[in-house]
């Protein structure tokens, strides 16, 4: 039990490093070479570097503004979400500082903006994604929506974060330039649904309902086979009036054929429905294989 607990961890930390090195390619070989803001509480120091520098002949290092900025989200993040995610959350902030320094920072895109903003939209997501699979965030603006989703729990964190950093970029555009503004709308647009769709892929299950004059025999080769609960309601055949048990059981997508496997084995005449279950709560679930 302490193996996989510590295996989990492992992986769940490795998600969060490669994550990180996503954002920090994004960062350092698109939007940077191109001066593309596109949001974040980066985006706010460049902005802010631009104008104090401008009017008052003040550089204001873009590091500290982010820090300034995400100490005070340190702080509330600890209080509203506990000890385990702010410690996740401070792990990926430091390797998202390792990633942009290790990463080399230079152009490959060439001055096409149009690929830049999709290309490192779908990097950006990518990395953004991951890291909220892992109930973490890299601080800034992420951090902030994921805390805002307290108060608007009928709109995604990616949904919250594009309302968020679609405010510094369109900030950003009367700074920049209207032509470099609009792409890093695209950029972020990108984002919000790359990371949207990898953390929906990642919470997907699938629910079978199997009908059987078999349901122990299925149900205990299912429990002891796949390691996966087995739900039993009464029901009847409407047509025929006989009652019957329907099983209800939860597997991740690469348990699915295994659980058909089982239940045709144990009754050819069994009736199954496998249908998607977008995301499953519960103590002892994990969606996958175990």
């Amino acid at each position: 039990m302490k193996a996989r607990i510590r295996d989990s961890e492992f992986v769940s930390y490795l998600l969060l490093t490669v994550g990180t090195f996503f954002m920090a390619a994004a960062t350092n070989i698109i939007y940077e070479p191109l001066s593309m803001v596109t949001g974040g509480f980066s985006g706010i120091g460049i902005i802010l570097k631009k104008v104090l520098g401008h009017a008052a002949g003040i550089s204001v290092p873009v590091g500290l503004t982010t820090t300034l900025l995400n100490v005070p989200l340190f702080l509330i993040a600890m209080k509203m979400r506990g000890a385990k995610f702010i410690k996740k959350t401070l792990y990926a902030a430091t390797c998202f500082s390792v990633a942009l320094f290790l990463v080399p920072t230079f152009a490959i895109t060439h001055e096409d903006y149009l690929m830049a903003a999709v290309l490192g939209g779908a990097l950006n997501g990518t990395g953004i994604g991951l890291v909220f699979s892992q109930n973490a965030s890299t601080g800034g603006s992420d951090l902030l929506s994921s805390l805002l989703k307290r108060w608007f729990p009928g709109v995604s964190v990616s949904e919250l974060l594009i309302f968020i950093d679609g405010l510094i970029v369109l900030a950003g555009m009367s700074i920049f330039g209207i032509n470099t503004g609009l792409y890093s709308i695209v950029a972020v647009f990108v984002m919000g649904k790359v990371s949207d769709a990898l953390m929906d892929g990642l919470k997907f299950a699938k629910m079978a309902y199997i009908i059987s004059d078999h349901p122990a025999d299925i149900s205990e080769i299912i429990m002891k086979k796949l390691n996966r609960g087995v739900t039993g309601l009464d029901g009847k055949g409407m047509y025929s009036g006989r009652e019957k048990n329907v099983l209800i059981c939860v597997v991740s997508k690469k348990e699915i054929v295994k659980l058909i496997d089982i239940v045709k084995s144990t009754d050819e005449k069994a009736f199954v429905i496998v249908t998607d279950a977008k995301e499953v709560l519960g103590e002892g679930f994990v969606v996958s294989s175990p």
